[in-house]
């Protein structure tokens, strides 16, 4: 019977393929049996998604086959979903079989956070994955069409984006330049096309810095978006959206981008949780189980000021590294090593030619910021897969 330490990894995000990638490095053959594990043969880069779901983009661009990623002499990769982690029994139960650990990286992802606001789990939409917004896409197509039979239906051509944060902004900075086009392909009249963002902070993206998101509200108010800040969306409908004091904004297209919360599955596994995330260690580990590993959205970690660091494709990443070099050490006996998040810089794109970002302890903004979200874009490429994912992938991001 082997004795070489088993490691799951369950998820293959942002942190999960970090984490994946960086084993395969650091481990000798034979050292341990990894195991990736991931409901889809591929990997999705999350923060190219806004493109697609506007439709100024193609879904398969967001895309990497994870075959193309891994080593398979080196990383053993399973194509199916996860039904429940069984911590005490060292446990991962799948739709088509069972895993055992003697290590686990939960690295899931996270679900949409409705905060309890009635109907928007039923009504809304939300940008969360491939298939997600290839629905998105073909919808709002689908409303220019059903308005030009049925051209009293003004609420067809209203679309209202739930959430300020950076997947709204980008989102509608993408749809505010697919709206012309469809409008001319569709024959409308572009003045009849509404595009409200409804935000319920006191400013669009919170916590940003203020010069540079009042230059994102001028750029996408300047593309027609309507803005709606300090408005909490109170109920969702198959109508629309109750805004505020009671006023209805109708709509058949609301999209939700307000806030992300842990998998459902951590919590049904019986850690302990905020919003499905858990508070992890120093080391990225869960509370009394210095073998389970929480990275990514389902994490939670304070920063400095002992306020929760965003869930951001950034910090998983990182925490990916510092994940599989304690896997490393904890296999060989050795020390483990901190999480220091490193803000390496914040970009954020308006659309075609247009981006506001903090990198390198400057502001950035207009086509200087979306040359750099661009560099962001091409260096992530590189990290996964190096030159050759550069140069298939890189023209089209």
């Amino acid at each position: 019977m082997s004795n070489i330490p088993k490691i799951v990894i369950l998820g293959a995000g942002y942190g999960g393929v970090l984490t994946a990638l960086k084993l395969q490095k650091q481990l000798n053959y034979n050292e341990a049996d990894v195991t990736l594990v991931n409901k889809h043969d591929y990997h999705y880069i999350t923060t190219h998604l806004h493109m697609p779901a506007a439709g100024t983009d193609n879904p398969e661009n967001a895309r990497v086959n994870i075959s193309k990623l891994i080593d398979e002499f080196k990383i053993d990769f399973v194509k199916s979903t996860v039904v429940q982690i069984r911590v005490q029994d060292k446990k991962v139960i799948l739709e088509d079989g069972t895993l055992s650990y003697d290590y686990l990286v939960i690295s899931l992802g996270g679900e949409p956070e409705t905060f309890g606001i009635p109907g928007l789990a039923e009504h809304a939409m939300n940008i969360r994955s491939i298939n997600s917004v290839r629905l998105i896409r073909e919808h709002i197509e689908y409303q220019f069409a059903r308005f030009k039979r049925e051209p009293h239906r003004i609420d067809y051509l209203t679309f209202v984006v739930g959430g300020a944060g950076f997947t709204g902004i980008e989102f509608i900075g993408e749809l505010s330049d697919r709206i012309p086009e469809l409008c001319k392909e569709f024959d409308v009249d572009r003045s009849l096309v509404k595009i409200y963002n409804i935000e319920a902070a006191p400013t669009a993206l919170p916590g940003f810095d203020p010069e540079l998101v009042q230059y994102a509200m001028d750029v996408l108010t300047k593309k027609g978006v309507i803005f709606k800040i300090g408005t909490a969306i109170k109920e969702c409908t198959q109508s629309g959206v109750i805004v505020g004091d009671g006023e209805e904004i109708r709509s058949k297209t609301v999209i939700w981008t307000g806030g992300i919360r842990g998998s459902r599955l951590i919590e049904e596994a019986g850690f302990e949780t905020m919003r499905g995330r858990v508070k992890i260690d120093d080391f990225l580990r869960a509370p009394s189980h210095e073998q389970v590993y929480i990275i990514g959205d389902s994490s939670l970690m304070m920063n400095e000021e002992g306020r929760p660091y965003p869930p951001t494709a950034q910090i998983a990443m990182q925490q990916g590294v510092t994940c599989a070099h304690n896997l490393v050490a904890s296999i060989r006996n050795q020390p483990l090593k901190t999480f220091q998040f490193s803000n390496k810089g914040t970009v954020a794109s308006l659309g075609k030619g247009e981006a506001i970002g903090i990198a390198f302890g400057k502001k950035y903004k207009g086509r200087k910021a979306a040359w750099l979200k661009k560099l962001i874009d091409l260096r992530y490429l590189f990290i996964i897969g190096g030159i050759p994912l550069v140069l298939r992938k890189g023209k089209i991001l």
